[in-house]
């Protein structure tokens, strides 16, 4: 039978994508946040399977109660429990949540802000990433996932005195006050992306100390850049989101902004650093491979546009 999310489906459903994907394991609290929590949560998207009293898979659909984007839906995930599979019931899921979404355009696992993953990772789940083939979904572009020790890790001495050139040309660079973060969040959503601004707001709202950001000011004192961490979910060793205005641009202050991202991670206690989603071939891309980060997992955003 399949249903939609009901009360009290929520444990068993983490243990069930669990035992699904060993190596993408979900614990229930991070699942309820991440998804029963979320501000466009509709119960009738999540679409479960379950037989003998056990839950043998889910998938779950998701769109905007807002008018952002009109026409366009999520699968952010979908999963079988391995005793379930070879019976067609991941092809039943996710049919049964592309009807319930009656969007025109469907994106798999890209939803953002709250995604578990930014896209498919094709070389871990072929069978998944033939299922979705198989059911109109194309691939779009690559993110890649990188990560980076901070074991030993020291400011290069380069990047020290390019700190001192910018600071005599009366950059400055530090914790943003209270009264800034407005003009953080507007610079994040205009210049950058609005899921950004949301980031940044709401994960101060919730108590993230304001020295996770860094913040760099031209000689009128106005916000050009900024690094952060820990924004999501609280993870001190997540990095980002991390900007620099276009105009602002080669001047080396964004390589600046993430080396002193990096020390007052250090300084916190991270391991590493590591962050989920960036187009390697971009100017950011090169700046973290340049910088030590090396590429982890590669994902694949989906895209299924209906006839």
């Amino acid at each position: 039978m399949i249903r939609s999310f009901a009360v009290g489906d929520g444990p068993e459903l983490a243990a069930a994508w669990t035992a699904a994907a060993p190596a993408d394991p979900i614990g229930y609290a991070r699942f309820r946040d991440l998804f029963l929590l979320d501000r466009n949560f509709d119960p009738a998207g999540l679409k479960v399977a379950k037989s003998n009293g056990r839950i043998d898979g889910a998938a779950y659909a998701v769109r905007r109660l807002t008018a952002d984007d009109p026409g366009i839906g999520w699968i952010p995930f979908f999963f079988v429990h391995p005793d379930a599979r070879g019976h067609g019931l991941g092809r039943e899921l996710l049919t049964a949540a592309l009807e319930w979404l009656e969007r025109s355009e469907v994106y798999f696992s890209s939803y953002t802000p709250n995604y578990f993953l930014p896209g498919l990772d094709r070389a871990r789940y072929p069978a998944a990433d033939r299922l979705l083939t198989g059911l109109g979904f194309k691939p779009q572009y690559d993110a890649v996932a990188m990560d980076r020790s901070l074991v030993g890790y020291a400011i290069p001495a380069e990047v020290a005195k390019r700190l001192d050139e910018l600071v005599g040309e009366d950059y400055s660079f530090g914790t943003p006050t209270g009264d800034e973060l407005t003009a953080l969040i507007h610079l994040a959503g205009t210049a950058f992306s609005p899921d950004w601004a949301r980031a940044i707001r709401e994960a101060v709202v919730a108590g993230m100390p304001l020295e996770r950001i860094v913040v760099a000011r031209d000689a009128d004192r106005r916000i050009v850049g900024w690094a952060q961490h820990a924004t999501y979910e609280g993870v001190i060793e997540r990095f980002g989101p991390f900007g620099v205005l276009p105009e602002c641009r080669g001047t080396g202050l964004g390589k600046l902004l993430l080396h002193l991202t990096l020390t007052r991670m250090a300084a916190a206690g991270a391991h590493g650093a590591w962050f989920l989603w960036a187009d390697a071939e971009s100017a950011a891309g090169r700046l973290y491979l340049g910088t030590g980060f090396t590429i982890t997992r590669t994902f694949t955003i989906l895209r299924r546009e209906s006839s």
